[in-house]
């Protein structure tokens, strides 16, 4: 087992929410370089040869098994680029727990550029949870930019599961997603800006089968001077059902667009789209203060009830 310091075990417990372990399928990626890792019975982590990063192998017998996969940078000036790709076989159900945390506490820009491809089989049942997260008293930037590629085989479910947390200050995130027949997607992202932050985020998701059906909720919060803009976009091939629902909070001097977008090339396909920006309601401010409140702290519990 590799000891890990203060900072490394701090970051994976709050991108790994306290459950980041040494014990069965398991990648642990620090500054550039993979420091340890696990395989199970039936997942199994290969070092790429050819690139940076890593291939995870999951087989049919998975059942209800969780993989983590977590990076931390805390080297300021660093720029760390990793490829990782995912074969899920036919019938698999696993989890799998990625998130990524920068510890930058000196004057150079800190990045992470993680590049991740999921090959789903047929009937499999794939839960991705991200987790993007900046902490360091330095003036350095942190800068996250995940690419995700997924391509969802016959009557398989994919759930995405993607927060940004707090204290990154640039991020450009780009999901691209391909559906086979029966094929179900859930995504929910949830995203906070505070500051001089920028977070720009794009999703396109592919309806290629017959019955294939997509659910995208983005859901944000924009505080300071920080610019958000979303543009999830579904595309109907083929007989389909998509829908998609933004809601974002904006507070202090925030700039928030949403740029939901559908196209159907399929006369039996069904998609909706949803966009709500605002601000905090009066109404729960002025509840939650005759509870004892502050502004500040009612301000804070509808915002995390927001995002949950």
């Amino acid at each position: 087992m590799v000891k890990l310091d203060n900072v490394t075990e701090g970051v994976l417990d709050v991108i790994n929410d306290n459950k980041f372990s040494q014990t069965g399928a398991f990648n642990l990626r620090e500054n550039g370089t993979s420091i340890c890792h696990g395989d199970s019975e039936h997942i199994k982590i290969k070092k790429k040869t050819d690139k940076p990063g890593i291939d995870i192998y999951i087989d049919g017998k998975t059942d209800g098994e969780a993989v983590y996969i977590p990076v931390v940078l805390s080297k300021s000036g660093m720029t760390d680029l990793v490829y990782n790709d995912f074969y899920v076989e036919d019938g698999a159900d696993v989890r799998i727990v990625a998130g990524c945390g920068i510890h930058n506490s000196g004057c150079n820009e800190s990045r992470h550029d993680g590049i991740h491809t999921f090959h789903v089989g047929k009937n499999a049942n794939v839960r991705y949870e991200e987790k993007h997260y900046g902490e360091g008293n330095g003036t350095g930037a942190r800068v996250l930019n995940p690419v995700t590629n997924i391509f969802v085989g016959e009557n398989s479910v994919f759930t995405l599961d993607t927060a940004q947390i707090k204290g990154v200050d640039s991020t450009v995130r780009e999901t691209n997603v391909e559906l086979g027949k029966d094929a179900k997607l859930y995504v929910t992202e949830r995203l906070m800006t505070d500051g001089e932050q920028k977070a720009e985020s794009n999703i396109e998701v592919q309806l290629n089968g017959e019955d294939s059906s997509a659910q995208i909720v983005s859901r944000s919060v924009g505080k300071g001077n920080s610019v958000q803009t979303f543009h999830p976009n579904a595309i109907g091939n083929s007989k389909c059902q998509a829908h998609i629902q933004c809601d974002s909070i904006i507070m202090d001097h925030a700039e928030v667009g949403s740029i939901p977008e559908i196209r159907a090339k399929n006369i039996d396909a069904a998609i909706i789209h949803e966009a709500a920006i605002g601000r905090i309601n009066d109404e729960q401010l002025l509840k939650l203060r005759t509870l004892g409140l502050t502004e500040e702290e009612a301000e804070e519990v509808i915002i995390q009830n927001f995002l949950n």
